[in-house]
């Protein structure tokens, strides 16, 4: 049988010994088995907008784009733009 579950969001910190602190005291009496769940945010393991458009440009997934039937539009077709940043 599936357990029910409620959801509570805390916050709190991982010390140097990889040890859960949190900020203030949990809403439950105890003892009692809970699940927890770690939301951090990502620092350098996330890819650069550089990485990620060469990662697209060479994705199999996108090779229909290649064919002759998608080329649709000409350069004579629209207006030049020109971001002014």
């Amino acid at each position: 049988m599936d357990t029910v579950m409620k959801a509570v969001e805390l916050t709190g910190i991982v010390d140097e010994n990889q040890k859960l602190q949190i900020d203030g005291k949990v809403p439950i009496r105890g003892p009692k088995h809970v699940r927890v769940i770690l939301l951090y945010p990502m620092e350098d393991d996330d890819i650069g907008e550089q990485e990620w458009l060469y990662a697209a440009a060479r994705n199999p997934a996108f090779d229909f784009l290649r064919e002759p039937s998608e080329d649709i539009y000409t350069v004579d077709e629209g207006r030049p733009f020109h971001d002014e940043i």
